[in-house]
């Protein structure tokens, strides 16, 4: 929905595809709203479908929007290079190539002297090799004094909390090791695990990096984004990733942020980056940061940047739109000097699920839908307000973003509090129970934002 606005602000026409499972989506509904095209296919991940939809629409760029398809090199490659050629708005398929495997961008972040979690730097297929490394960082952590020590195994071409989990001894390490392998090659047709050590008790920082096709590049900033499911998903997202003039910390937080955004512009730099993207971090208690990996696309929370970001002075900022029209080839018209930060954002992922039960997802239909109308508050939804929604099954069930601004953490979280207890958010399943929602964990965590 946000790309479609962003189409209209800019002037270009669109076509919107979508399954049957999405008839009711709000996406459709703003698509015909605004006149676009709309055009029905089996499914997301059909790109032979999406090619024949984008030919038969006439359409001349393609925007992936932040899943499925929005960080594979092939599909990219494909759109650009295909018979009938057409834009790809996302970093060019090299760089997606380049970054996309999680050991290809660790090995190049230490080339450049960018810190990075202990482990492996390349693809390890052999399992002596894993074994070896796994009681390697084993035996570090214990002359760090770390008790509890882990180590993370993590297939190397994942992404999005998937494919990853946590040893606690080497004998139990073996096992897990064969699992992720099989996992990996299922899901991504690639072998390669990464091992690396698992850092306990982090806050997992982002840096907003933009970037055009003639070599221009800005950052809009940083996110926290360290309040997660307990499946390492995102709940709760903070513009900036810390607020070292409101908050105490036991290091120099002023000092990460500008280290880790220092560092995400060089590894851009170097490897020609050309559009919007997401450099992860993970910061330690004693303040030492570690590049955890690179998302080359836009992400759902450019919103939250885009709340604190002032361009040339105005608030405003539309990253999606800036995204697509240097997509297209426009350059930045913009400098770094022409981006301040004003304020605190909060962004509230609002979604359907039990959080005392493992964060399960929860299925029925949804009966009243009313966000408080404020003027320090933006939702992006699509989900209808004027009648019923059934959510479907085949999709994680996101329903909203909230996002909320405060010129500082103190207004930021009352509002956020305010925000989320006048949102009316009502349904029921198929034994008429009410729905289970995350908003009571939300409003819960909204006290321990920026707090490390």
């Amino acid at each position: 929905m946000r790309i479609i606005q962003a189409c209209r602000k800019l002037g270009l026409d669109f076509v919107c595809v979508y399954t049957r499972e999405d008839e009711a989506s709000g996406h459709l509904a703003l698509a015909r709203e605004l006149g676009g095209k709309t055009l029905r296919i089996s499914s997301y991940h059909d790109a032979n479908e999406i090619m024949s939809a984008a030919d038969h629409a006439g359409a001349t760029a393609v925007h992936p929007g932040y899943g499925y398809f929005a960080e594979d090199y092939r599909f990219a490659r494909r759109v650009s290079e295909r018979t009938r050629p057409m834009v790809w708005i996302g970093p060019s398929w090299q760089v997606i190539r380049t970054l996309g495997d999680k050991i290809n961008t660790k090995r190049l972040a230490r080339s450049l002297g960018v810190p990075t979690v202990p482990g492996s730097d390349r693809p390890v297929y052999d399992e002596l090799e894993a074994e070896e490394i796994a009681d390697s960082l084993f035996r570090f952590q214990a002359e760090q004094g770390i008790d509890s020590a882990r180590v993370l195994v993590k297939a190397s071409a994942g992404g999005g909390g998937m494919g990853i989990e946590e040893v606690m001894n080497l004998d139990h390490f073996k096992t897990v090791y064969r699992r992720i392998r099989n996992y990996s090659k299922r899901q991504f047709h690639d072998e390669g695990v990464l091992i690396e050590q698992r850092i306990l008790n982090f806050n997992h920082l982002e840096v907003q990096i933009a970037a055009d096709r003639h070599g221009s590049i800005a950052h809009f900033g940083t996110r926290n984004c360290t309040i997660q499911s307990t499946g390492r998903q995102k709940r709760v997202e903070i513009a900036p990733g810390f607020a070292p003039d409101q908050i105490r910390y036991s290091f120099d937080a002023a000092k990460v942020i500008t280290d880790i955004t220092g560092y995400s512009l060089a590894i851009a730099k170097e490897v020609g980056y050309d559009n919007v993207g997401t450099w992860e971090w993970i910061v330690t208690p004693a303040g030492q940061p570690f590049l955890m990996e690179v998302n080359t696309r836009i992400q759902v929370e450019n919103g939250v940047s885009a709340a604190i970001a002032r361009l040339k002075g105005e608030a405003g900022v539309d990253i999606i739109k800036e995204q697509i029209r240097m997509g297209l080839g426009e350059p930045m018209g913009f400098t770094q000097d022409d981006i301040t930060f004003e304020g605190i954002g909060i962004e509230y992922r609002i979604i359907a699920e039990d959080p005392a039960n493992r964060f399960t997802p929860w299925v029925g239909r949804i009966d009243r839908f009313n966000p408080p109308q404020v003027p320090w508050a933006s939702l992006h939804s699509q989900i209808p307000q004027d009648k019923p929604y059934d959510i479907p099954t085949e999709f994680d069930p996101n329903l909203a973003l909230g996002i909320i601004w405060g010129k500082d953490l103190a207004e930021a979280k009352a509002r956020g509090v305010e925000y989320l207890d006048k949102l009316v958010l009502e349904g029921q399943d198929q034994e008429g129970n009410p729905m289970k929602s995350n908003i009571a964990f939300l409003r819960e965590k909204t006290a321990d934002i920026l707090v490390f």
